[in-house]
């Protein structure tokens, strides 16, 4: 992995590499709103309601959009960067779908209870923070609980405050070893296991504040009609390709690599094929995403970009074109075969964020993969209703879901092939 003939990249490179995406899409906000208009949306979107979907571009503009996201996803590789850990896959998958989340659902005051409780779970056990700081980056898709809590109207504000930063803490707290545990239950299949964990949470959660007459509304604000700006401005996936040919001469060589691996849960590109292969599979991923959103007639916003910025995050930790075209097929097909359309806003999502179940099309092949989408799509369309929306990870307890039944019945049947094989008998 190296810049030509300038030597292997430093660590601080590695990571000031990183924070140019955040800081394109801080500049972008600037421009392309009044910074006055910023400063009302980014206070417009702490206040309001954020569970899904609520498209941060439509209710505060692009800028503040934007700014919110780039400014949490900069803290975020600041963090990593002073706890003094090296740059890894999940440090760039984390980063990216603190973005992409940011644009619909965490905001700049929103995830901080959660990573509290993170910091307080490592003091408990006495080991450090750095062991869970990536599951607190990824547990704040409950971070719409803590706005939730905020807007209890018939409680005093200091009351509200106490009781969200409490129950945000808990939620940290609880996280690590409940993630760890339903990894178990997927076997890595499904690569947004956080997501899973967050959904069972999320689960008992919604039904505590039901208990209590805390009602939760139905929410969907879904901006449109912005396709051609956007596609011009996330197309800096080309630009990650031809910076990853600077940075090695190799790049193509350990791509193919990359696309021969099945991308189980655990999968870091960067540690086994360098960070620029990673970057062009990266570039790859997040180009063929969005133009497939594009071609279904999708919408480019907040919830959409963000999907594509999830796919283009777990570039680094299992995903390549191989294992996420099935998956996404299977999705396309069922919004053809069943009664809802791929356009759908939740549909849409649904395609991107299917890929969680990528290792399965990975490992058990195209047909498996096309099926796990068909089935993903049913699922992640109805799995929300059971916490209102409350986990912004939603794919990610329908994938585990779907992981958890699927993939012993496809071992089972390949397992069987096998005795056949050597003719043993079940």
């Amino acid at each position: 992995m190296r810049f030509r003939n300038y030597g292997p990249l430093s660590r601080r490179t590695k990571f000031q590499i990183l924070a140019l995406v955040p800081i394109y899409f801080i500049v972008a906000g600037l421009c392309l709103q009044p910074f006055d208009e910023i400063c009302r949306g980014i206070i417009t979107i702490v206040q309001e309601p954020d569970f899904l979907i609520t498209d941060y571009i439509a209710i505060g503009g692009i800028g503040a959009a934007f700014i919110n996201a780039g400014v949490l996803t900069l803290l975020s590789i600041a963090i990593v960067y002073f706890l003094g850990m090296d740059m890894s896959g999940h440090t760039i998958t984390s980063s990216f779908l603190m973005f992409g989340f940011s644009l619909f659902g965490k905001n700049i005051l929103n995830i901080w209870a959660i990573m509290m409780g993170i910091c307080l779970y490592s003091y408990y056990h006495k080991t450090s923070i750095t062991r869970y700081i990536y599951v607190g980056f990824y547990g704040t898709c409950l971070s719409p609980v803590i706005t939730q809590i905020m807007q209890i109207g018939n409680l005093p504000l200091v009351v509200r405050l106490v009781l969200s930063i409490l129950v945000g803490m808990s939620i940290g707290f609880v996280l690590p070893p409940l993630s760890t545990h339903t990894h178990y239950a997927h076997l890595g299949y499904s690569l947004y296991n956080v997501g899973f964990a967050c959904g069972i949470l999320a689960t008992i959660i919604v039904s505590l504040m039901k208990s209590f007459g805390i009602r939760i509304e139905e929410r969907l604000i879904w901006s449109t009609g912005q396709n051609l700006l956007f596609t011009r401005l996330i197309f800096l996936f080309f630009g990650m390709i031809l910076f990853s040919f600077l940075l090695s001469n190799q790049v193509w060589k350990r791509y193919l690599e990359i696309l021969k691996s099945y991308g189980i849960s655990g999968t870091d590109y960067v540690k086994t094929e360098g960070f620029a292969p990673t970057l062009l599979n990266m570039g790859i991923n997040g180009i063929v995403s969005t133009l497939l959103i594009i071609s279904v007639g999708g919408d480019l916003n907040g919830p959409t970009i963000g999907g594509i910025f999830t796919i283009v995050g777990f570039s680094a930790t299992g995903k390549h074109t191989r294992n996420i075209l099935p998956i996404m097929i299977g999705v396309i097909i069922g919004g053809y075969t069943k009664k809802w359309s791929i356009t759908d806003p939740s549909a849409q999502l649904a395609l991107l964020l299917s890929t969680t179940l990528a290792p399965i099309a990975g490992e058990f092949g195209v047909g498996a993969g096309i099926l796990a989408g068909f089935l993903h799509s049913s699922a992640a369309l109805n799995v929300g209703i059971v916490y209102g929306g409350m986990n912004l990870y939603n794919n990610g307890f329908a994938g585990g879901l779907i992981a958890t039944f699927l993939v012993p019945v496809l071992k089972s049947i390949r397992d069987r092939k096998a005795h056949a094989k050597t003719h043993v008998s079940l």
